[in-house]
């Protein structure tokens, strides 16, 4: 996930991104224990695309209220 795409979202748009994100990480996490993943190394991917979508929601949370 691009930052600056994340960046060009509202803030409710992101709330949706991560939930959908982790939807995803969980996704990955059961198809690991099951031994059906393809490629181990997206849920590392999948956990640094919520973090990322967490801190633009975080800062655009704290720039509004700064503005106020």
């Amino acid at each position: 996930m691009d930052v600056k795409a994340l960046q060009g979202m509202e803030a409710e748009e992101l709330v949706g991104k991560v939930h959908e994100l982790k939807q995803e990480l969980f996704h990955l996490r059961c198809q690991h224990a099951l031994g059906r993943i393809e490629n181990p190394m997206r849920i590392r991917q999948a956990r640094k695309d919520v973090a990322r979508a967490k801190t633009v929601l975080r800062e655009k949370q704290v720039s509004g209220h700064s503005k106020s």
